[in-house]
């Protein structure tokens, strides 16, 4: 007992020691002085405030679209703001002046999208169709880097069960899905996006019924036997479809 107290006692010494030695300083303020806390808050404060009158200046379109031209403006922004509020060496002043320019380009930039559609379709793209008729658009598919569990989910989402259930679905410049739906009456036999969906695909029919190509969507009424290749894109596993209707 009195061995495991000496140790212990020992032990605490050596902690002590350590702390009292450890440079509290150099951690919690780096080369810095107490001091600097003052002025970091003045430099906060002040591309704060930059901050605000750069986003007015750029509207509402400039806070709740981001296109890839847009997050490349509120990049350039964070860092013009960011840098100059905790390091010494970067001044104020130029920080500001990198943020005017960053907001006189995108005026500019925005006036020219305005001006010329082909310059509004070079930097931002276009919107594309994914799903037309409740099927993939395959070529326009290829085209985005979308996994098909990232877009159902995206689906799913949005209370969609299965592809019969949409007319639609565009992928916006934003990045954005917009979905336009058929009536229920309307709803037809359409692959499912359900969580494991496509695990029981096959190529040989054993029961008749609707089934629908788990590459591109396509749906088709089957008899037993050969389920034979899709003929939109010529894939040759397929799973049985659904009709359910969508519950808003």
């Amino acid at each position: 007992m009195a061995h495991y107290l000496n140790f212990q006692s020992k032990s605490i010494n050596m902690l002590s020691v350590f702390l009292l030695q450890f440079d509290w300083k150099e951690l919690l303020l780096g080369t810095e002085e107490w001091s600097f806390l003052l002025e970091i808050t003045l430099r906060t404060i002040i591309m704060f405030i930059t901050i605000i009158i750069g986003l007015r200046v750029l509207g509402k379109r400039g806070v709740k679209q981001l296109s890839l031209f847009e997050l490349v403006v509120i990049i350039g922004l964070g860092s013009a703001a960011g840098d100059p509020m905790f390091y010494r060496e970067v001044g104020i002043v130029s920080s500001i002046l990198v943020f005017v320019l960053i907001v006189l380009m995108y005026t500019l930039v925005t006036y020219l999208i305005g001006k010329s559609k082909k310059f509004e379709t070079l930097l931002e793209g276009k919107s594309i169709c994914l799903i037309e008729d409740g099927e993939f658009s395959i070529e326009n598919f290829k085209k985005e880097n979308l996994g098909s569990d990232e877009f159902f989910a995206e689906l799913r989402l949005k209370g969609v069960s299965q592809l019969g259930q949409i007319d639609q679905a565009i992928e916006e410049v934003s990045g954005e899905i917009s979905v336009f739906y058929f009536e229920d009456e309307k709803v037809k036999y359409g692959l499912s996006i359900m969580p494991d969906s496509l695990k029981d695909s096959v190529k040989y029919i054993k029961e008749e019924g609707y089934y629908a190509c788990t590459f591109c969507g396509h749906t088709e009424k089957k008899q037993t036997g050969n389920g034979g290749n899709c003929p939109k894109c010529k894939k040759d596993k397929w799973v049985k479809a659904s009709n359910r209707k969508r519950i808003t």
